[in-house]
């Protein structure tokens, strides 16, 4: 299904300038040696940072869709050598290619509104689910509920409250709300 007649396009845009990946990584929790999934990551820019904390005995899987995003990824990879670190193109509305229990910790930022409202949320936030171990973290960042630029329309956007309901709708712990910047916030939940 298309996300162009919903107005909404989801994949593309870098919000590198406006989020800290840094404070990102510290609100959702990831440590040295853990295995990490950036769920839609877009350019890869928290990617590259959670691939400096989990270090050399850590893991990290950069996923999205968005080829040219992924290119551009790939060629900072090979240029800073990084050897701790998989891309991988996957629509998450039909499976994430990775094995069941695997990840630590999961960011998705900036991306679960447009699979709200693209009503694709359910097989999305079940291969999620079942991708984290028992106990690991699901981390959501998204834009503040506020008139734009920057971000996507006002009417797409989503509260922190409707971020945990979702979750809780969706079998995950809620363990809490953070602001990670200007325009963002995170919602940290975690699988039972």
């Amino acid at each position: 299904m298309s996300t162009e007649k919903h107005g909404h396009k989801h994949h593309g845009k870098s919000t590198r300038d406006i989020l800290d990946p840094k404070r990102v990584l510290g609100a959702a929790g990831l440590n040295e040696s853990q295995t990490f999934l950036d769920a839609g990551c877009g350019d890869g820019f928290i990617s590259l940072e959670a691939s400096k904390v989990v270090k050399d005995r850590g893991k990290v899987y950069a996923l999205d869709a968005y080829q040219p995003s992924l290119d551009t990824l790939k060629k900072e990879i090979n240029e800073l050598q990084i050897g701790n670190m998989e891309v991988v193109n996957a629509d998450m509305t039909l499976n994430i290619p990775l094995e069941d229990d695997l990840i630590d910790v999961c960011v998705m930022a900036n991306v679960l509104h447009g699979f709200a409202t693209e009503g694709t949320l359910k097989p999305v936030l079940n291969e999620i689910s079942r991708v984290l171990k028992p106990g690991g973290t699901f981390a959501v960042i998204e834009f503040i509920k506020a008139d734009g630029p920057p971000g996507p329309p006002y009417d797409v956007r989503l509260t922190p409250e409707q971020v945990e309901s979702i979750l809780e709708g969706h079998g995950f712990t809620i363990g809490g709300t953070a602001e990670v910047g200007s325009y963002h916030y995170l919602v940290k939940s975690f699988k039972k």
